[in-house]
């Protein structure tokens, strides 16, 4: 049986949170000299990006308002580039866009 979107999103949901929770007392030069923290950082974005990549198109089309693509090809990049991870860009990802990501998820799963 396949999972609906809204497991999907739940998620993606609680990756960002774990994110969230995990850079609010942390730095950028923090994170940037944890390999633990790098390898966990880059693992959520790969499960956010995997869960995109899962959720019908039809839903996808009935929300033009979050910008599905970039995330299923941040995905794309990190696994495909998994030996030159650009640590700098996670961390952008992490603190700029998903916080928009989440609020713009939270109306469609109630």
């Amino acid at each position: 049986m396949s999972k609906s979107a809204t497991e999907y999103i739940r998620h993606i949901q609680d990756e960002i949170t774990f994110l969230t929770e995990k850079t609010a007392t942390l730095s950028e030069d923090q994170f940037m000299h944890d390999e633990v923290l790098q390898r966990a950082f880059t693992r959520s974005l790969e499960i956010i990006g995997e869960a995109v990549k899962n959720i019908p198109d039809e839903y996808k089309l009935s929300h033009v308002e979050i910008d599905w693509k970039s995330f299923v090809g941040l995905r794309d990049k990190l696994i495909h580039h998994y030996f030159d991870v650009d640590y700098a860009l996670v961390w952008d990802v992490v603190k700029n866009e998903l916080p928009d990501l989440k609020n713009k998820l939270l109306p469609l799963i109630g």
